[in-house]
């Protein structure tokens, strides 16, 4: 079965970091881009970063200069690496992957809980 799993939420202080990952399963091949949103409570998903399999990188303004996105050691990983967090970076995040099959599809994982918090 094909699925994304995320790992690596939990609760931070104000201006600590977590590292996020997310690993495709179940023998998904032709990913050609993949990223994260989030989603705050009672707000709207909203886009984070994402990275092209090529490496091409794109932020939202709000995590610019915080947040890094990188490809994984392993094919089909990818890492969220998060510094300077505040409580406006608390939300569920969603890791993402796009694949070109016949017809292109987006993959989404369960979702991973960061909490920013003193």
């Amino acid at each position: 079965q094909e699925q994304l799993v995320e790992s690596g939420g939990g609760l931070v202080q104000p201006g600590g970091s977590l590292r996020l990952s997310c690993a495709a399963s179940g023998g998904i091949s032709n990913i050609y881009s993949m990223g994260w949103y989030r989603q705050g409570p009672g707000e709207q998903r909203e886009f984070v970063a994402d990275i092209s399999r090529g490496g091409t990188t794109d932020y939202a303004e709000s995590v610019k200069g915080r947040f890094t996105i990188s490809s994984g050691s392993v094919r089909n990983t990818w890492n969220l690496q998060m510094n300077s967090l505040s409580p406006e970076d608390a939300a569920v995040y969603y890791c993402y992957a796009d694949i070109a099959d016949n017809i292109p599809r987006r993959l989404w994982g369960q979702g991973t809980q960061v909490s920013v918090s003193s």
